[in-house]
């Protein structure tokens, strides 16, 4: 997972509300197990229209996306943050957003910004023209008109993305403790790892 520090770019000011995962990536694409190829086909059909604000080409490619509240509401579909990360996406603000999304978003290295509907309000308006940055490491969002939003995440998710720890990263970084503790054991209770069986 690519860690996230600051994030400095273009914003979709999207703003729809109740967007569900359906609308993310439709459940015609969910056959495939691949992460890749999955953003061309991320909300199909409101990219139908010529005019939709994800092909335009200001916002082709930008990190961020301005949703409304209750972003990614629905099914459980893990593919929906596949997408928007092929997508290219890499923060969603928001007032709001469905549990289980906000977890898979957060598995896939997804930063979910929870901002009051007025300041995601005032994004909205600074993101059609001009770029917006997300601090992660000090929780602000900010442009260059001197607007400061402060976010609250959790510390462990925090620790997570700025050190680019998904969970097999996790996992390896506790190497150490883990070869520690399975060498404690093979000596403390050896027929948990089978030496009493292999010595009969």
């Amino acid at each position: 997972m690519i860690p996230f520090t600051t994030l400095t770019g273009t914003g979709i000011p999207f703003g729809v509300e109740n967007v569900d995962t359906d609308v993310i990536i439709p459940a015609v694409f969910l056959k495939t197990i691949a992460r890749s190829g999955l953003g061309q086909h991320a909300f199909k059909t409101l990219r139908a229209d010529p005019d939709n604000l994800f092909d335009n080409a200001r916002n082709r490619h930008a990190p961020i996306l301005i949703a409304g509240d209750n972003f990614g509401c629905g099914s459980s579909r893990e593919h929906a943050p596949w997408a928007l990360a092929d997508m290219g996406i890499r923060v969603v603000i928001a007032p709001g957003f469905a549990d289980i999304f906000a977890g898979n978003a957060f598995k896939n290295g997804i930063l979910l910004v929870v901002l009051p509907q007025e300041q995601i309000d005032r994004l909205m308006q600074v993101a059609a023209t001009d770029p917006v940055t997300v601090d992660l490491e000090n929780q602000v969002v900010t442009t260059s008109y001197q607007d400061r939003f402060g976010f609250q995440i959790d510390p462990f998710r925090k620790h997570c993305l700025v050190n680019g720890l998904d969970e097999i990263g996790l996992t390896v970084a506790m190497d150490a403790a883990i070869a520690a503790y399975e060498t404690r054991i093979a000596g403390d209770r050896p027929w948990v790892g089978g030496a009493a069986h292999r010595a009969a």
